[in-house]
């Protein structure tokens, strides 16, 4: 029973997994954070983007 607590403590596998998990939550809350801040800018900047690339009506 012993040996098999020591090589359950050893096993460092599952902590990798863990450790990345963690930081793809904290990215994806930050860019939340950061295109919720930022969204009225951006919405504004693809719409002037999208308005400029549109081809002109010959008339």
């Amino acid at each position: 029973m012993s040996k098999l607590f020591v090589r359950f403590a050893k096993d460092e596998s599952g902590a990798t997994a863990i450790e990345y998990a963690l930081i793809a939550g904290l990215m994806a809350t930050a860019l939340i954070a950061i295109f919720g801040a930022l969204g009225d800018d951006l919405t504004e900047a693809f719409g002037t983007i999208g308005d400029t690339m549109q081809p002109e009506t010959a008339g």
